[in-house]
């Protein structure tokens, strides 16, 4: 039988309920192109490479506090997403965490065994739109537009200065979306 997180009987013994918004992104050596400012008539000019070397990013953010939890992987599976809420449970083991998430097929892998201070929330599927942390991926890929990397060591240098580059407020200004933290302050989350 799978274990679908902590039940009602168990949320007293957590000292806080906090509700994050999940995603992977997959980030790699092709150029994502962007729009360049030119005068009229002169067509843009960008370097572009098709590498198709890439990484994925798995975040976790919570739109009221803009905590953010970040991890590497060299792709999806069960298999990580598991390495990765195992992860995320032992950083904040006092607390009871409501995950939203899509329906991605390593979400609900049949040998998942979800942290008891973790309760899965799945979103409608075909619905990335309210997912917030959709905006900050796209915030995110902003700071890498046009650029070249050489290699992943190095694509993996500068998205280290991005994310460390993103305070806690400047998270929770693109993911902190009214109607989520109205939810939140009803509920009393």
């Amino acid at each position: 039988m799978r274990r679908l997180g902590c039940k009602a009987a168990c949320v007293k013994r957590y000292r806080q309920i906090r509700y994050w918004c999940q995603d992977e992104s997959r980030i790699g050596l092709i150029t994502l192109w962007a729009r360049k400012l030119t005068a009229q008539g002169i067509q843009p000019v960008g370097i572009e490479q098709w590498c198709f070397d890439y990484l994925w990013l798995y975040g976790l953010v919570e739109p009221r506090s803009g905590d953010s939890f970040f991890a590497e992987f060299s792709h999806v599976d069960g298999v990580c997403f598991q390495q990765y809420l195992d992860w995320f449970a032992q950083a904040h083991p006092k607390q009871l965490h409501l995950i939203q998430l899509d329906n991605g097929r390593w979400h609900i892998w049949s040998e998942l065994n979800i942290p008891d201070n973790i309760i899965l929330i799945f979103q409608p599927p075909y619905s990335p739109q309210v997912n917030p942390i959709e905006r900050l991926w796209k915030e995110i890929k902003k700071y890498l537009k046009w650029e070249l990397f050489d290699n992943l060591d190095r694509l993996r240098c500068k998205l280290s200065q991005v994310l460390s580059g993103l305070t806690r407020s400047a998270i929770a200004s693109i993911t902190g979306w009214d109607f989520i933290l109205d939810a939140l302050f009803v509920a009393n989350i």
